[in-house]
């Protein structure tokens, strides 16, 4: 593997690079990703999370745990949210290894169940994620497909 995979909280000096990678990726304000991992570096519960795969010093792939990822089912929590992959790196496994990097360290904090919402088909399926239902998205008018990830699969 020619990346490695960190989680922020083992590496807070990418903090604020990560905060404004993720703000690029999907345009949800600096702020909201730079106070979650905020949280997150203070550690007082398992969620949130945020981890990314790093390559000759820049970010490459990255995902977050967060409680909603803006839906409507608040009880389908915790979710993983922001997975992306740069285009130049996809096809090469770092999503896969962020998901299974994800899980494992979820698992570890206690953490058993996860979901995710997306519109994409068959590619979660390929890490142990199942359908589980579909969702209304906040100001979305189609719903999204809601997956679920059971551990310990996820080893």
């Amino acid at each position: 593997m020619p990346y490695q995979l960190l989680r922020l909280t083992d590496a807070p000096e990418w903090k604020e690079r990560a905060a404004l990678w993720f703000h690029q990726k999907w345009n949800i304000p600096y702020s909201a990703y730079w106070e979650s991992m905020t949280e997150c570096l203070a550690q007082k519960s398992a969620v949130p999370q945020w981890y990314f795969a790093i390559e000759d010093g820049r970010i490459i792939g990255g995902l977050g745990v967060i409680e909603n990822d803006f839906h409507e089912r608040k009880d389908l929590a915790p979710n993983v949210c922001a997975v992306y992959t740069e285009p130049d790196r996809r096809g090469q496994g770092v999503a896969g290894a962020l998901l299974r990097f994800v899980c494992a360290d979820m698992k570890e904090r206690g953490v058993n169940t996860l979901y995710l919402l997306t519109d994409h088909t068959g590619f979660y399926e390929r890490y142990g994620w199942e359908f589980f239902c579909m969702v209304q998205g906040e100001g979305e008018t189609e719903l999204s497909r809601m997956y679920i990830h059971r551990n310990p699969k996820c080893l």
